[in-house]
């Protein structure tokens, strides 16, 4: 959702903050490197900005209303996220000529992976990045070889052995081709129906079938594969040729269902949803230039700039 013009500007939100906590302007312009007339000006530029009083100023000394105070408390969080973003970007300029190593499953290599380094490169980073792809199990055995730096799968939980950190959430869905007989059905497709049916799935190794295995499982029921696929643009491809359900990714049927090559079927006790995770060994220390790259995708997402 856009923000709502016009907006106040970060430095005015860290001046106030300033003022509260020295209850001076003066000395808050001096902590900012700024004279008194322009610090009163900033300010008062905030007040209108926001229509708000945020001091009071016939006491001689400037004081926080009630107002001011409730802007700094919301504003604080804004203030640190923009401050490690800042931390972040530095370090990746230092670290410019250093080589990035990734590893990510096959869906976020395709749909997420793309959208991070356009988001790097439109910020100026000079940084060089390898990226290997393949299923969970696959990223597991890399960053277990230290052959990454960062690994990003998808699943619920990873192996002690590594430390981790949920970046976004992801769920996956049945579709069907709109001429199958699921596409216009009014009843919903129970997880035993769906046990029940054959499917077009990707291979035992992947996130997205160790999700599908282990939600039927819990109520004791098993996945029956008609076809085993190692690429979710193969399944895809069947899946709209009619001859059976599938199960992917929202991410990778997105285009399809948009458009109506495929049809997304309502399900009862299918419970699908995931989390895209990073995951790196314990036994050895992140380097800079990874620690800030992650660090820099999270403040994305929690800056609500990538959905």
């Amino acid at each position: 959702m856009p923000i709502q013009l016009p907006v106040p500007d970060l430095v005015s939100l860290d001046l106030l903050r300033s003022v509260g906590e020295f209850g001076s302007i003066r000395q808050a312009a001096i902590v900012h490197g700024v004279s008194q007339p322009a610090a009163s000006m900033r300010l008062h530029s905030l007040e209108k900005v926001l229509g708000l009083t945020l001091l009071n100023r016939s006491t001689g000394r400037a004081q926080l209303t009630p107002a001011g105070v409730a802007v700094v408390e919301w504003s604080a969080q804004i203030l640190e996220g923009v401050a490690d973003l800042m931390r972040a970007t530095k370090a990746l300029r230092q670290q410019g000529q250093t080589s990035l190593r990734l590893a990510a499953s096959m869906t976020v290599s395709e749909y997420l992976v793309p959208v991070w380094l356009s988001k790097l490169g439109s910020a100026g980073m000079d940084i060089s990045v390898s990226l290997q792809v393949g299923n969970t199990q696959r990223i597991i055995e890399t960053i277990r070889a230290q052959k990454a730096d960062i690994g990003f799968v998808e699943g619920w939980s990873v192996a002690p052995e590594f430390s981790s950190a949920m970046i976004c959430s992801d769920d996956l869905v049945v579709v069907v081709a709109p001429g199958h007989p699921w596409a216009n059905r009014k009843k919903i497709v129970t997880a035993r129906e769906l046990a029940s049916t054959p499917l077009i799935v990707r291979e035992i190794g992947s996130g997205t079938r160790e999700i599908l295995d282990k939600t039927l499982e819990a109520q004791g029921l098993k996945t029956l594969p008609m076809v085993e696929l190692g690429s979710n643009v193969a399944i895809r491809s069947m899946v709209g040729s009619g001859v059976a359900p599938g199960v992917l990714s929202r991410l990778v049927t997105k285009v399809e269902v948009e458009s109506g090559r495929l049809v997304i079927v309502k399900t009862k006790g299918v419970a699908l949803d995931r989390s895209i995770r990073a995951l790196w060994s314990k036994s050895s220390a992140m380097n800079e230039l990874a620690s800030s790259f992650l660090k820099l995708v999270g403040q994305w997402y929690r800056n609500g700039e990538l959905q």
